[in-house]
């Protein structure tokens, strides 16, 4: 037979006692209290406690996200941004040169390159609509009788001109509307300006400060794991590179054939919507190309509609060439991602984060 000490018996009993008193205080309790009141169990304030703490974190958690969800995004962009220049200014760091001053230079010429393309671009489309604007009536006879001839359409040109210098025609209201919209414009426009200001100066920090950053960070890891965050930022920055140095090529192959067409055509500043379809064309994914092929389309529509058909066939063409021939040769050397791997990231950056998401979700993938 099992044999136990007396300690141990007077320990049992002690507890055997303290639970008969529990439960002889809650018969006590109950027998108190009414046959329709029931006791609320203790882990029941517990759990609406919880619960509330949970709800509150959550609305300030949300509230504080929808605030920061613009820098969230500034410092995003510069992320990227960072990771593209950074061979840059490791090249010229190892020329002895400053690493703050490398990354000066280099964001000064992406910062005057943006601004020299943006106002060559907006001085062209403005100018074109001025045009259009002033010398309206003739503008519609050309085009009236372009769809007559080639249509077989019987398209009374007075008409669509009387139309159009109503007052209270749809065209006069539009036109109206859109005057009334400048100053908003014009706001929209400083925001973005500073916006690209408070881009270049997170990217300045996080590039000429970067290898004391990863120091720093890194010191606070264990080795294994300090191999593992420097392979991953040497990955980002291989895959950021890669992917802007096919661009960038692409972009440039772009602009050149488009120069020649629009030079040979006649056409008006060749070389800056040369670059504007170049650009706009590779680094706007999924919609890039139709953007950027409906600018010189509808600018050469204005002065001769079979210039603009020619332009129209000539970048469907081409981007049939860049599919079949450039792409592959280039992004075999540069990115090793497949077109509808491609697509799927760019659609679903652009679900996440807009425009700037489907940029970024390229060389993220």
């Amino acid at each position: 037979m099992p044999t136990c000490r007396v300690g141990e018996v007077i320990t049992i009993r002690s507890m055997s006692s303290e639970a008969e008193r529990d439960n002889s205080e809650t018969s006590n309790t109950k027998a108190a209290l009414p046959l329709w009141v029931t006791v609320m169990p203790r882990w029941v304030w517990r759990a609406v406690a919880i619960f509330w703490v949970g709800y509150l974190v959550t609305i300030s958690t949300r509230f504080m996200f929808d605030r920061l969800t613009g820098m969230l995004l500034l410092l995003l962009v510069s992320l990227f941004l960072a990771l593209a220049i950074e061979p840059g200014v490791n090249r010229l760091a190892a020329r002895r040169w400053r690493r703050g001053s490398a990354t000066a230079i280099i964001l000064l010429a992406v910062f005057l390159f943006t601004v020299i393309f943006v106002v060559a671009i907006a001085s062209l489309v403005g100018g074109q609509i001025a045009d259009i604007l002033n010398d309206s009536p003739k503008t519609i006879t050309k085009v009236v009788g372009f769809i007559n001839r080639h249509f077989n359409t019987d398209i009374n040109p007075q008409k669509v001109i009387d139309s159009t210098q109503d007052p209270n025609g749809a065209f006069q209201r539009f036109i109206k509307s859109q005057q009334a919209k400048a100053f908003d414009v014009s706001v929209a426009a400083l925001g973005v300006l500073l916006q690209l200001f408070s881009v270049l100066l997170f990217t300045f920090y996080l590039v000429a400060d970067g290898p004391r950053m990863r120091r720093s960070i890194c010191s606070r890891m264990r080795p294994e794991r300090q191999q593992r965050v420097l392979y991953v930022w040497e990955l980002a920055i291989t895959k950021t590179g890669g992917y802007l140095y096919s661009r960038a090529l692409l972009a440039s192959f772009s602009a050149f054939f488009h120069w020649v067409l629009f030079q040979s055509l006649g056409t008006r500043a060749p070389i800056a919507i040369a670059l504007w379809v170049g650009l706009i064309s590779q680094f706007l994914p999924v919609v890039g190309t139709y953007i950027a092929g409906a600018l010189p389309v509808l600018l050469a529509l204005v002065d001769s509609p079979g210039k603009a058909l020619v332009m129209l066939v000539f970048v469907v063409l081409y981007q049939q060439l860049e599919n079949y021939l450039f792409l592959p040769r280039i992004t075999a050397r540069t990115m090793e991602l497949h077109p509808a791997w491609a697509f799927g990231a760019a659609l679903a950056g652009g679900a996440v984060l807009g425009p700037v998401g489907a940029i970024l979700a390229l060389p993220a993938a």
